[in-house]
């Protein structure tokens, strides 16, 4: 079974930065990547799962939900086999667990239930 690992996260205070990693366990990470795409996601308390941004492996095109856009990047790393989300200008409503997924579906793809090989999260928490 192939599982995708999260780290990175913390506790900031509002106007930080972040960056998170994402890896697959015990694989190389493009092989992993059927479909080409890998796409962060994340979860506030009481709150559904939300698409954050994806990133296609094979050209690098990303797609981004509006909240984020300006503030965060994602972009993978070849020779890392990571794909990691740099956060800046960090804000309270940012706090949630992180999750990385894959889908096949494309890089306009943003429902969680077309992605798979969910990591356990990590943790961001942006307080002052």
């Amino acid at each position: 079974q192939v599982q995708l690992v999260e780290s990175g996260g913390g506790l900031v205070q509002p106007g930080d930065s972040l960056r998170l990693s994402c890896a697959a366990a015990g694989r190389i990470l493009s092989s992993v990547v059927l479909g080409d795409v890998l796409g962060w996601f994340r979860q506030a308390p009481g709150k559904e799962r939300e698409f954050v941004a994806a990133i296609r492996w094979s050209d690098g095109n990303t797609n981004y939900v509006d909240s984020v856009k300006g503030r965060f990047t994602i972009s993978r790393d070849n020779a890392k086999n990571t794909v990691y989300l740099q956060m800046n200008s960090l804000k309270p409503e940012d706090t949630a667990v992180y999750y990385c997924a894959a889908t096949k579906y494309g890089l306009s793809e943003y429902r969680p239930t077309f992605y798979y090989y969910w990591g356990q999260g990590t943790q961001v928490t942006v307080s002052s």
